[in-house]
This record gives structure tokens, C-alpha cells and sequence, in this order.
């Protein structure tokens, strides 16, 4: 049992961020670089991890990010602010070793998002959505690569960040122009270009985890990828999608149980671990295997107060140990 954070998180304070999220997790949880989107554009999940993308260049336009010929000014400074990021990263984690955790904008939900240079979703293009998925390889290479320099004993957890995916799955993407719906991608392209991005970063990552806190997460597809772990708001999770996380458990993934509501008022875990345990046995796992479960917030917290986001990352620590309690 392990307790760790989605990512983002409010406020500007890189260096606050940084040393509260090792604050908390350090003794027995899994920290991560904090996501902080109140810095403006470039500091949002998409245009942090489009700027990145190696040999494909971005620009913000109003109607959002845009493949363009020429790297913009905006995405310019979304590589500025991962740098400050990664030099705070060095000075907190100085002498670390244990995991560390680092996401990027999962695939899909890059395609989904990303406009076309002429407009259009980039997920509308077979051939554009295989450059972004090349692309997206390369850059999460060299960005763990930049963290193994700085953080050379910390064991790299990748995280993909996909609430777009369920969407893309089910053809519910609205085009540009919001009067149409972005063709459903077949299943099996979306597999494989899950399975050709994870199998790259393989060779940097020591794991790697799909987080969603979208409903109707495709379970049984992401256990069709090997190794790759999952994060859920379980809160929307149904008694089907139960049977399916018996089953990834069973095949021996760890799951990142998103059990602390982001809107929380519990004074103490026990109010959401005690259901999320009736739910564990009552879909026939074995409270032994609550040892292959992170707890943690059901999504991202940039949207909370920096005191609540702090209190919300020690419910989770906090029902990590109870878990661990019960394991014994």
C-alpha cells in the first residue's frame, strides 16, 4: 500500500509545491513533479506536454493548441516553466532515492485536443495521430531522461493522463466547430498506439500508469497493454468496471485508487477507505492484495485551496496506513 497525488496542484509557488508534495510522501508514498496550470497557458496539461514534442511544432490560438510550422511564443514559454520546474525538482529531491513520479498528456487526449495546422482535431487524422503518438515517445524519453540526471536514485513512474479517452472511444468527441462528433477510433488503434508508446518509454520508465478520472474508463483495453497500471476516480466506477479491476488486480497490476473525493470534508480516511474495502471483498479479491493499491485523490486538485490540497493528500496518506493495517 503506497499513497500518492494526480499531479496538479493550485497556486504559482513551484518551490512550495515541490517541497509539500515531498513532505507528504516521502515516508512511503510515491511524490511527483506538481503540475501548477494557475501559471497561465503552457503550465495546462496539453500545452505542457505538446511544447515538448520532438520535431512537431505548437502554437496557442484562441481556439486553443495548434500544430503549426513554427514553435509559438506560448509554447516557448511552456519549455521555460518545465525548466524552472525540473531545477526546483533538483534542489527538493537532492540525495533522494525511492519512485518518483513525472506525467505528460496520455496520447488520446493529446490527439483530441491538439487542432489540426488548417483546423480540426488532430484525432480526425490517421497519419497526424501517428506522428503525435512518435513524437510523444520521444519527448517522454527525454524528459525522464533529464530527471534521471537530476534525481539519479529515484525510481521513474510514468504517468499518462487520458480523461479524453473514454471520448475518443466512443465517438462523443465534438469537432472544432461543435456542431459535429469526431469519428469513434476502433479500439484496436487505440491498443496499439498505447502499446507502441509504452513499450518505447519501457526503456527510461521503471512503471508506467493510465490515469482517467473520466467515467467509463476502458479497463479490459488497458490490461491488453502489458505492465501498464491504472488510475480512476472510483468513485464512477460501476459494478461492471468492478469485475474488470478484479481481473487487472488479479493479473498482477497495481492499481491507483482514486478513493479521497476532490471536494472531501472527511476528517479522517476511514469514511472512504471503509466503503472502497466493502466494495474490494465483495467482488472476491482477498484483502492480501490490497498491497498492489495507491491511494489517492479521485482526480487532480489544482481546482482546491492550497490548505485543502494539502489535507486532501494526507486522507490519502492517511488511508494508505489503514489499508496497510489491515494487511497486517
Amino acid at each position: 500500500m503506497s499513497a500518492s497525488g494526480i499531479g496538479s496542484l493550485p497556486g504559482t509557488d513551484v518551490e512550495g509545491a515541490a517541497r509539500a508534495v515531498r513532505e507528504l510522501y516521502d515516508d512511503g508514498g510515491i511524490p511527483y513533479l506538481p503540475e501548477l496550470p494557475a501559471r497561465g497557458p503552457g503550465a495546462d496539461l496539453v500545452g505542457r506536454t505538446a511544447a515538448q514534442l520532438e520535431g512537431l511544432a505548437i502554437d496557442l490560438q484562441p481556439s486553443g493548441w495548434r500544430l503549426t510550422d513554427r514553435q509559438g511564443r506560448d509554447a516557448a514559454r511552456a519549455r521555460a516553466l518545465l525548466r524552472q520546474d525540473l531545477d526546483v525538482l533538483s534542489e527538493v529531491y537532492d540525495g533522494y532515492a525511492g519512485p518518483l513520479k513525472v506525467q505528460l498528456c496520455g496520447p488520446w487526449t493529446l490527439a483530441a485536443t491538439l487542432e489540426l495546422p488548417r483546423g480540426g482535431r488532430v484525432a480526425g487524422d490517421a497519419g497526424a495521430t501517428r506522428d503525435v503518438v512518435q513524437s510523444l515517445a520521444d519527448s517522454a524519453l527525454d524528459l525522464l531522461d533529464r530527471v534521471r540526471r537530476l534525481v539519479p536514485a529515484a525510481t521513474l513512474v510514468q504517468q499518462w493522463d487520458e480523461p479524453a479517452l473514454p471520448a475518443v472511444l466512443a465517438g462523443r468527441l465534438p469537432t472544432a466547430s461543435g456542431f459535429g462528433r469526431v469519428p469513434a477510433i476502433d479500439r484496436s488503434v487505440v491498443r496499439d498506439g498505447l502499446l507502441q508508446l509504452t513499450e518505447k518509454v519501457t526503456a527510461k520508465a521503471d512503471s508506467q500508469v493510465l490515469h482517467s478520472c473520466a467515467a467509463d474508463v476502458p479497463i479490459a483495453l488497458v490490461r491488453q497493454v502489458p505492465g501498464l497500471q491504472l488510475s480512476l476516480d472510483l468513485a464512477l466506477a460501476g459494478a461492471a468496471q468492478w469485475d474488470e479491476l478484479a481481473e487487472l488486480v488479479e493479473s498482477g497490476r497495481r492499481l491507483w485508487a482514486g478513493i479521497i473525493p476532490t471536494g472531501s470534508a472527511a476528517r479522517h480516511p476511514r469514511e472512504h477507505v471503509e466503503p472502497f474495502v466493502d466494495q474490494w471483498r465483495r467482488v472476491g479479491l482477498p484483502t492480501a492484495s490490497l498491497s498492489a493499491v495507491v491511494v489517492t485523490p479521485a482526480c487532480g486538485l489544482a481546482g482546491a485551496t492550497p490548505p485543502d490540497a494539502i489535507r486532501l493528500g494526507r486522507l490519502a496518506v492517511d488511508g494508505a496506513r489503514m489499508l496497510r493495517d489491515l494487511v497486517g
